[in-house]
């Protein structure tokens, strides 16, 4: 099942990631009176908690250096509300869907993966994945391709609940976990796109933590031990993350894959990274 996971998690998280991936998602967002990316992404992402505080927010969404969500929350409903913040990211990213998937959307194989993909990410139980139960919450929206982003979404924030509890687990802090996953991908630290704007010397300080954990090595890559911690926080991951497809039949997995793999292609290709 954790192989199916991983599988399914490759498909779904370029429909999940389409606020950060197209330009109509921010545009929707700027349109609210937003006037730079981060304060777009904590208002799209925070939204479904309401008025949440930003210590909340910071504890859910784990992987900031400390001070980052304060910077934006609550700062960023002075601008608009959690209301219309959803309303936004939704229509964005209906819009930017409905652009790259272009004449599948309208198909009755994309309305049937919209209602298998949904059907899977709302079984799932709530308990102790906050950022899920909150979008849990919201009603499925009507229009298919806004459903098909919404389950998506679910199922996205039901992986990185599972994922931040992995990481807790191997006892991996929030600027740690970004240190893993660039040196295992044989990227520098101080390069990776969300922690190279720190200081060099709180990169340095995080790093020279790992290397006392035996999780780094003195010639600064990750150290057997570090790529085993990788592996296990992966697969912990992966198996926490099968709940959701255990309500489909077999028969119905395979039919959501299928359809699933052209859009993800298309949706790959249009990326800008």
């Amino acid at each position: 099942m954790s192989s199916m996971a991983r599988r399914m998690f490759e498909l779904v998280e370029p429909i999940g990631a389409i606020p950060y991936s197209a330009d109509e998602p921010n545009e929707a967002m700027f349109a609210l009176g937003f006037t730079n990316y981060w304060d777009t992404y904590f208002a799209g992402r925070a939204a479904p908690l309401g008025l949440a505080t930003a210590k909340v927010v910071d504890a859910l969404f784990y992987n900031f250096a400390p001070g980052e969500v304060a910077r934006h929350i609550p700062k960023v409903w002075h601008t608009t509300t959690p209301e219309a913040a959803i309303a936004a990211r939704r229509a964005g990213c209906t819009k930017a869907l409905r652009r790259i998937l272009a004449d599948h959307v309208d198909t009755p194989a994309f309305a049937r993966a919209a209602d298998l993909l949904t059907k899977a990410a709302i079984s799932a139980p709530g308990e102790g994945r906050s950022m899920y139960a909150a979008l849990l919450a919201l009603p499925i929206p009507d229009d298919v391709a806004t459903r098909l982003f919404h389950a998506a979404s679910l199922l996205r924030e039901h992986r990185g609940d599972g994922h931040i509890a992995a990481l807790m687990i191997e006892g991996v802090g929030r600027l740690e976990a970004h240190v893993l996953l660039a040196l295992a991908m044989d990227m520098p630290a101080a390069k990776f796109g969300r922690i190279h704007h720190l200081p060099a010397a709180q990169i340095a300080a995080v790093i020279d933590g790992m290397r006392a954990r035996g999780l780094v090595g003195d010639d600064g890559w990750l150290s057997e031990e570090g790529r085993a911690v990788k592996q296990r926080v992966e697969a912990l991951t992966d198996d926490l993350a099968t709940k959701p497809y255990e309500c489909l039949e077999p028969e119905e997995l395979d039919e959501l894959m299928a359809t699933l793999e052209p859009l993800a292609a298309l949706l790959l290709a249009a990326q800008p990274w």
